[in-house]
């Protein structure tokens, strides 16, 4: 009979569930290495090149945004519609 250990299952040798004896991270590797060749074709792939592709924040702007809403001399409404606009030109143009 099999010794059994609750940590590492049957321990006697029998390889049925790896019948080579190989390390399995290796296919792992492979798999993951096919996974990142071939996100690009697929939509979710395009939407994270599109994310990478963004330029950095710039702080700078952001602090002086919000200095503008704390005075009251930013018009907010406005902008949101110019940015759905932008949004929805982009949106129809594809």
């Amino acid at each position: 009979m099999p010794d059994f250990d609750s940590t590492r299952r049957f321990d006697n040798g029998d390889n049925r569930l790896n019948p080579l004896g190989t390390k399995l991270a290796s296919n792992k590797d492979l798999i993951m290495e096919q996974i990142l060749n071939n996100l690009n074709n697929t939509p979710i792939g395009q939407v994270l090149q599109k994310i990478a592709s963004l330029p950095e924040v710039r702080r700078d702007k952001i602090l002086d945004v919000r200095r503008q809403l704390t005075d009251g001399k930013y018009d907010l409404n406005e902008r949101l519609d110019i940015a759905l606009d932008k949004v929805l030109e982009d949106l129809t143009a594809q």
